[in-house]
């Protein structure tokens, strides 16, 4: 139903001159499906006040509504042309006066929790990139065809904001970070099994590509008022250090269906993993943390295994801030599996003695477009040493590409056979007793293929090779510390 006016809203920004990439498109499209769905939802609001007899307070001032500035009707409800604003007027109307009235929100709400904070964490993080108010005039007017009233509408909706998101992830560059193949996210799911009641995590969030997976997971079924409720408000956290991405997973989950997201912008790694208590911890993690970033040295002074590896960071996170008896699943580099630095060695030993990493899927090359990395999926659960794990070789006997991305039918097999950890030419259980017990290297070997030895991409040799070359400084510092102390 919506799909052509989607098209027809691309095609504007294609040939907006300050909108030049998939992200630009995401980004501006965003904004304005924002104040669309806002207006709706208050609308949508005031007349079931009005039904039942109470007065509505709108939470944007009159002047500021999408139907008063952006779509202003005649009285059948046809675009009032003598009043909607077009052109140089439009423009700055946008920058000067409706920008910095919904920036000012994040100072005037009264927690972090509310839509009202969300629209002005929103509105501070991005910016209108719209130069011309003709351009812009035609996007409103596509928007405004767009419906969040029911159910059905917003369903639609969400399937063709994800189809943005993904073509923003295929687009390469800094996109791809954003996007998790959600054929693998739907596999996680439903090797964790997600039930209502537990609170679901994911520190690293990009578009919220998992949460909305998981909301889309609990909502199957009939269920209560009360469990509506939960899902609503206690169920889902999210934290997200870049602005773009931050805007995009408020905006896809409202699209799911959840009205106020608590989607917390901030830097995860920021937070001292000692000064996380009890109360702050989750039932399930679902998390693909960025690889190869590097973050600073009073970054890594939060986390008791030093690593500028950002990747291994937000491991050490994920695992101290699950519960006891809580499940994770873990999208990282396959060479954490071997590299032999004295942090991955210490992170492996780590993971293996407190939680119990029960499966590793091995996924092939091309997985995630763009990244020219290869990955693996760790699942585990904290609480229990780990005894045995059992490792998956998916191989959908293709090439994978943005022609050939993985799908739900490439995983079906992985999560039949996960179930009892079946043994098979492509899954196989390995003891931790026969695991070297000091590099803890867990790489994957298949027995019934013979050891394959695994090339890695140029960028992770000189990662390593600056790892080692660090740590070797770090050793020398000492020595020479020892000798001048002598």
């Amino acid at each position: 139903m919506f799909e052509q006016t989607f098209k027809n809203i691309d095609d504007v920004l294609w040939k907006e001159a300050g909108c030049t990439t998939e992200l630009d498109y995401t980004e501006q499209t965003s904004w304005l499906l924002f104040l669309k769905y806002l207006d709706d939802l208050e609308q949508e609001k005031a007349l079931e006040a009005e039904l039942v007899g109470k007065p509505h307070t709108f939470i944007l001032d009159e002047k500021y509504r999408w139907s008063v500035w952006a779509a202003p009707k005649t009285a059948e409800g046809k675009l009032d042309h003598d009043n909607a604003l077009i052109g140089d007027d439009l423009i700055d109307y946008v920058n000067r006066e409706l920008f910095p009235y919904l920036q000012g929100f994040k100072q005037r709400a009264s927690s972090p929790n509310t839509i009202e904070y969300k629209i002005g964490e929103i509105f501070s993080e991005i910016k209108n990139k719209f130069q011309s108010g003709y351009s812009l005039r035609d996007a409103l007017e596509y928007v405004d065809e767009l419906r969040f009233r029911s159910q059905q509408e917003k369903h639609e909706l969400s399937h063709l904001y994800e189809a943005k998101i993904k073509n923003m992830g295929n687009a390469g560059r800094n996109g791809g970070e954003y996007y998790t193949p959600r054929p693998l996210i739907r596999a996680i799911m439903q090797v964790l099994k997600p039930k209502i009641g537990d609170r679901i995590y994911d520190g690293a969030c990009g578009s919220a590509g998992f949460l909305c997976e998981s909301y889309d997971y609990l909502r199957q079924g009939k269920l209560t008022t009360k469990q509506l409720e939960q899902l609503q408000t206690e169920t889902f956290t999210g934290k997200e250090k870049k602005s773009l991405a931050y805007v995009i997973a408020i905006m896809n989950m409202i699209l799911h269906g959840i009205d106020a997201p608590n989607i917390i912008h901030t830097n995860t790694l920021t937070e001292n993993l000692s000064d996380i208590q009890d109360k702050n911890r989750f039932d399930l993690i679902l998390a693909n943390p960025p690889f190869g970033g590097k973050e600073r040295k009073e970054v890594q002074q939060n986390f008791p295994i030093k690593t500028g590896e950002t990747a291994f960071l937000f491991l050490q996170h994920f695992i101290k801030i699950l519960k006891v008896g809580g499940r994770a699943g873990v999208v990282i580099k396959n060479t954490f599996l071997s590299n032999s630095d004295n942090a991955s060695r210490a992170l492996r030993q780590e993971l293996l003695t407190i939680c119990n990493l029960h499966t590793i899927l091995d996924c092939p090359s091309g997985t995630f477009i763009g990244a020219g990395v290869k990955t693996v999926v760790l699942f585990f659960e904290k609480g229990t040493r780990t005894q045995k794990i059992w490792y998956y070789q998916l191989d959908p006997g293709r090439s994978m590409g943005k022609t050939n991305a993985l799908n739900d039918d490439d995983l079906r097999k992985f999560v039949e056979l996960q179930t009892t950890f079946a043994e098979t030419e492509a899954s196989w259980l390995v003891d931790i007793a026969d695991v070297e017990q000091h590099s803890f290297d867990l790489s994957v070997k298949n027995p019934s293929k013979g050891e394959e030895v695994a090339l890695r991409e140029p960028q992770e040799i000189m990662d390593a090779i600056a790892t080692l070359d660090a740590e070797s400084a770090e050793i020398l510092a000492g020595i020479d510390g020892l000798l001048c102390g002598r």
